[in-house]
């Protein structure tokens, strides 16, 4: 358990689990606790513009760190696996080394440099998780509005990568781009792809 005291807690949560194309992407906060932002909060009870705000904060005042792990990564490790990774890489790219981590969700990330907790619904029960869970929401957002740059036809721009009605017409009509993620249904099936 976290000692009282201890100044460099990280919380570690994630984005993009569910998405049919692009990275998951995890962010690692340490909170200053002298500097807290004010209205830090689980990413998806925010606005968007909201999210983009405190981001600015969060960057300005905390110790912050983010990573991916790739649709291909995905593919090959599976969602989960990747997602362990993509935490493991954010936490070890801290510029301070975390006493204690905190980790939103049920796994922690193996290889973590220090101890380290699975908080469920964490996003709601811990600021730092809180605010790494804005950071890597944010982060993601701006990945796939430059991906729609780069594969344009997808629309990323609009639904980051979910699979909505539009996403599916796009991949029926263009195939999978290299972002897609073809372990995931309906890619993995083909359906799409007839």
């Amino acid at each position: 358990m976290i000692s009282l005291g201890m100044r460099f807690v990280a919380g570690v949560d994630e984005a993009g689990r569910g998405p049919l194309a692009g990275p998951v992407t995890a962010a690692a906060v340490i909170l200053d606790p002298d500097d807290i932002p004010d209205g830090l909060d689980d990413s998806k009870a925010l606005t968007a513009e909201r999210r983009e705000e405190l981001f600015g904060q969060i960057v300005a005042k905390a110790t912050v760190a983010s990573a991916c792990a790739s649709a291909a990564e995905i593919d090959r490790f599976n969602i989960r696996g990747a997602t362990l990774i993509a935490m493991r890489r954010a936490v070890a790219a801290l510029g301070v080394a975390p006493e204690y981590v905190l980790v939103d969700g049920r796994d922690v990330p193996p290889g973590c440099a220090c101890q380290a907790s699975a908080v469920i619904g964490g996003d709601a029960a811990s600021l730092s998780i809180a605010a790494a869970s804005i950071v890597a929401k944010v982060v993601r957002d701006r990945m796939m509005r430059r991906a729609c740059l780069a594969f344009p036809g997808y629309g990323f721009s609009k639904h980051m990568g979910y699979g909505t009605a539009a996403h599916l017409a796009a991949i029926k009509t263009l195939g999978p781009s290299p972002l897609h993620r073809m372990t995931f249904a309906p890619l993995k099936d083909r359906l799409l792809l007839l």
